[in-house]
């Protein structure tokens, strides 16, 4: 088994996962391409909120396809132990998860370019003027909270309660953003929102602005390869 293979393996899982489908495909398209096409016409500032709100739900798209999509498979392939029978390959422990890792980070970055296609055309949204940067920045994204969604799983106890916990991580996400509309937060915790990465992928692309959110973006890649040092390959025993 090679490295590709296993990128192929999570892939082909993901897609033949009807559930999984449903919450990291059809709901994060319906709200990224749905929300900014409802602002479009029921607000009187027109394309110009659709474009705000379209930008903010990059956010939807990076915590559920990218972050509860990886969280969820691989703690599901954890307590089947699949993931144990994968580490009898040949394949090391950084490849099988790297495999996993970039699998979905693909998935995120193809649905938030069909998003961002699909309001283009249902609301008015202008496409991203600097088209370079805005794929650099959502690889970027989806790769770091793929990373982080893969060190995550090791406070997940059991793949039952794998959505229920990263649903938190969902809502601090889109409400930091602003995917949810101009929800007030205290004053204090609004630097610390600003950090998230979800929060610096959608600062990127409205400003432009790239060296803060990449610098941003390499402090969560150094703090979720360390936190890997706890990822369980096998259920926790009662």
């Amino acid at each position: 088994m090679s490295l590709t293979a296993t990128y192929r393996l999570g892939t082909r899982l993901f897609w033949r996962d009807k559930s999984m489908l449903f919450a990291s495909v059809i709901t994060p398209v319906g709200l990224a391409v749905g929300l900014p096409t409802l602002m479009r016409h029921v607000t009187t500032g027109g394309v110009a909120d659709a474009a705000a709100v379209a930008h903010a739900s990059l956010s939807i798209l990076l915590a559920i396809t990218a972050f509860m999509n990886i969280t969820v498979a691989l703690t599901a392939r954890r307590d089947q132990l699949v993931l144990k029978r994968l580490r009898s390959t040949r394949l090391t422990d950084g490849q099988l998860l790297l495999g996993q890792i970039a699998s979905t980070a693909t998935q995120t970055v193809a649905l938030i370019v069909v998003c961002t296609v699909a309001v283009r055309f249902a609301a008015g949204v202008p496409l991203p003027a600097n088209p370079l940067a805005f794929a650099a920045v959502t690889i970027a994204g989806s790769v770091v909270m793929s990373l982080l969604g893969a060190a995550y799983t090791a406070v997940v106890p059991r793949s039952e309660l794998a959505a229920a916990y990263t649903m938190p991580v969902f809502l601090v996400a889109a409400v930091a953003a602003g995917a949810m509309g101009p929800i007030p937060v205290p004053s204090w915790l609004r630097p610390v929102l600003d950090l998230l990465p979800t929060t610096v992928v959608v600062d990127a692309v409205r400003t432009g602005d790239l060296v803060v959110p990449f610098l941003t973006l390499a402090g969560w890649t150094v703090a979720g390869l360390v936190a890997l040092r706890w990822f369980r390959w096998e259920p926790r025993r009662s």
